[in-house]
């Protein structure tokens, strides 16, 4: 089974994202917004319904129209491929280039892919500057933008929010941890900041051990977990800090796939 992870410039007006999460049916498994980002993250299962959201989000998101906290080359901004038990890593490769040929065709949408040729970071600083589309117009769309289009492995999305909202300091925490399995960028997300990463290989960096570390250099207000997080990184984490890290057994992709068997099996 494909899952895919859909970022779509939208975290505030919640009968658009209900109208767009709803275009994937019994498919959608997760969603999570945010107001300051404006931003939403929308985890699907299957090559269907990312084109369903797809198709949604371009008739009713403009990007002209939008401000948030997070870097973004359009409304619908990444649509990651990740393999789940039963599928290969070529498996979401061909999902994500099948899905970038039909975006590019059926929408006109300038498709950037990453994964094996090149990170997301990399896609975001060169877009339509030192990289050009790999597939649809060289141009933006008028009211769309651009998307990426990747494949990797479950990675988990986190967000720290600090206690003091010190920018200089959510920043320089970032650069500190920072490295090949943590991207973590220092936001300023309304009056208060965060420190906002990717956990590329969260078996290795964990929620737990991220919060550690951040807080040997500031205290910390609360965590985030954005979208899912695979069961194999939630069973290394001792269940007592799960409260505090925003973990929890509902909280997998695991768990979710299981809820949507039972609804699909109860008609």
């Amino acid at each position: 089974m494909i899952e895919s992870v859909i970022n779509i410039s939208e975290g505030r007006r919640t009968d658009l994202i209900d109208e767009i999460g709803a275009a994937a049916g019994a498919d959608l498994l997760d969603v999570h917004s945010c107001v300051h980002h404006n931003r939403s993250v929308l985890t699907v299962v299957g090559e269907s319904a990312p084109k369903a959201i797809a198709r949604r989000t371009l008739d009713v998101l403009d990007i002209a129209m939008h401000d948030g906290a997070h870097p973004r080359i359009g409304v619908l901004d990444v649509v990651p491929f990740i393999s789940l038990e039963g599928s290969s890593e070529r498996d979401a490769i061909d999902a994500r280039n099948a899905f970038a040929r039909w975006a590019a065709e059926a929408l006109a949408l300038p498709c950037f892919l990453y994964g094996p040729e090149r990170t997301l970071p990399e896609v975001r600083r060169g877009a339509f500057t030192t990289l050009a589309p790999d597939h649809g117009p060289q141009e933006p769309h008028p009211t769309a933008g651009a998307v990426a289009v990747g494949q990797r492995a479950a990675l988990v999305a986190y967000n720290l929010w600090l206690a003091e909202p010190d920018i200089d300091l959510a920043k320089q925490i970032a650069r500190t941890i920072r490295s090949s399995s943590v991207r973590a960028l220092g936001l300023e997300v309304g009056d208060q900041v965060q420190v906002s990463m990717n956990l590329i290989d969260p078996t290795s960096t964990r929620p737990d051990q991220i919060w550690d570390r951040v807080e040997s250099m500031a205290l910390i207000k609360r965590a985030e977990l954005v979208g899912l997080l695979p069961d194999s990184v939630l069973g290394r984490i001792p269940p007592d800090r799960w409260a505090q890290l925003d973990l929890g057994t509902e909280r997998t992709i695991e768990w979710r796939l299981t809820e949507r068997e039972r609804r699909l099996a109860e008609g």
